[in-house]
């Protein structure tokens, strides 16, 4: 029953994209997170589990839809709350419908923003998943991060096992940075 009831309230979550857990899962907090708020379950390994089930059939679902075809990748790099380097991989492609789609597939810890740390990194996470570094046919990333001085290095190792992995700018962010600089000039930030 337990299970049942902790399987429901996962899908519930994933579905509206909310987070398990919360700031303080204390007896005594007042934000134990939507999970313990539902079912007041106390055992994180429970909870864990869950999601990792979840997971794996979100990635297999992902990886069906790909269905063995080409792909490219977007890599960005962040430090987290305690300042280690992680860098998150996102594959773009198109599905099945003929519907351009990206699909987060992983959020790593590196050990550092080199170009063969960010490579092996990026290969390992698509090895999880079954993907051949030959089927990549764009790479994009964040130019404004500290991987900016890798980038060059990045894309030229990933090009020499893939030649047709062609490096696209992340129009995106450029935008983003344009829009900050002049709102910061503008509203005197």
């Amino acid at each position: 029953m337990h299970l049942e009831a902790s399987i429901d309230v996962s899908r519930h979550l994933l579905q509206y994209g909310l987070p398990f857990r919360g700031h303080d899962e204390s007896e005594s907090s007042i934000n134990q997170g939507f999970f313990l708020g539902f079912l007041r379950l106390t055992c994180p390994m429970i909870q864990k589990d869950i999601v990792n089930s979840c997971a794996k059939e979100t990635f297999k679902a992902i990886i069906g839809d790909l269905n063995g075809d080409y792909f490219g990748i977007l890599v960005d790099e962040s430090k987290d709350i305690s300042h280690k380097e992680q860098m998150a991989l996102v594959l773009r492609f198109v599905n099945k419908n003929g519907e351009v789609v990206e699909r987060f597939i992983g959020l790593v810890q590196v050990s550092d923003t080199s170009a063969c740390s960010l490579k092996k990194a990026i290969y390992s996470l698509l090895s999880v998943h079954s993907l051949s570094p030959s089927k990549i046919r764009g790479q994009g990333y964040d130019g404004a991060s500290n991987i900016k001085g890798e980038i060059n290095e990045l894309k030229t190792l990933i090009m020499k096992d893939s030649p047709s992995a062609y490096y696209i700018h992340c129009f995106a962010h450029q935008l983003q940075l344009t829009l900050v600089a002049i709102a910061k000039k503008t509203f005197g930030c």
